[in-house]
């Protein structure tokens, strides 16, 4: 028979593990060996859900995750527009990186509180904080930017661009239409099939919306 877990436990003794665990692997570096028991998580978020703490769980877990996302967002907008992209890919893929350990952690919240009573998901509920926290707030900045260095041959990596870049259509699929030409060249049959002519096309409106937003004070 299960003890039962009290709002008071929960603050005191199974959130407290729960946080410090998710802030060790949101800032872990890839590759990084995290020294947290994951089967104590495990089973700590396994006996919160039992003890019908779900809902308060699954707050705690979103307010903890926006919160560090907002701090991600304000460090990126004090970099320097040199440094901007190369700490745009590690932030992204840092959280993408977190969330394959958080959202297994917590399988039985996700199946037993998120699936039946929202019919959401916690994978797709996380992303969309980093959307909304991180990659809508910086899309105007860095889309100019992407372009710029998509025509200055190294100036960033072909790996760090198709990351970005295929971040960024998963995040927010429409993005595509800010830059169809960048787009296509990661992301196969994203464009109608177009002529070469239109390609051309294509790339001189990912030129001139660059242009555009440069003239709206997108620029750093």
């Amino acid at each position: 028979v299960m003890n039962v877990i009290t709002i008071e436990d929960y603050r005191s003794t199974y959130w407290p593990k729960l946080d410090s665990a998710i802030d060790q692997l949101l800032t872990q570096s890839p590759g990084d060996y995290i020294p947290i028991s994951y089967e104590q998580i495990y089973s700590c978020v396994y006996k919160c859900v039992c003890q019908q703490h779900s809902e308060q769980m699954y707050s705690d877990l979103i307010k903890k995750i926006t919160n560090h996302l907002e701090r991600v967002s304000k460090e990126l907008q004090a970099s320097p527009p040199d440094l901007y992209i190369e700490r745009f890919n590690v932030a992204l893929g840092q959280y993408m990186g977190a969330l394959q350990s958080i959202v297994p952690l917590f399988i039985y919240m996700n199946k037993f509180y998120i699936e039946t009573k929202l019919n959401r998901d916690l994978k797709d509920d996380l992303i969309k904080l980093f959307t909304e926290h991180v990659a809508e707030k910086h899309i105007y900045n860095l889309m100019p930017l992407l372009l710029e260095a998509q025509s200055t041959p190294f100036q960033i990596t072909p790996s760090t661009m198709a990351n970005i870049v295929k971040g960024l259509y998963t995040l927010r699929p429409e993005w595509v239409q800010m830059a169809p030409a960048l787009f296509s060249k990661f992301i196969p049959n994203i464009l109608p099939p177009a002529v070469e002519s239109e390609l051309q096309e294509y790339a001189a409106q990912d030129q001139k919306l660059q242009r555009e937003l440069m003239q709206n004070g997108f620029t750093r």
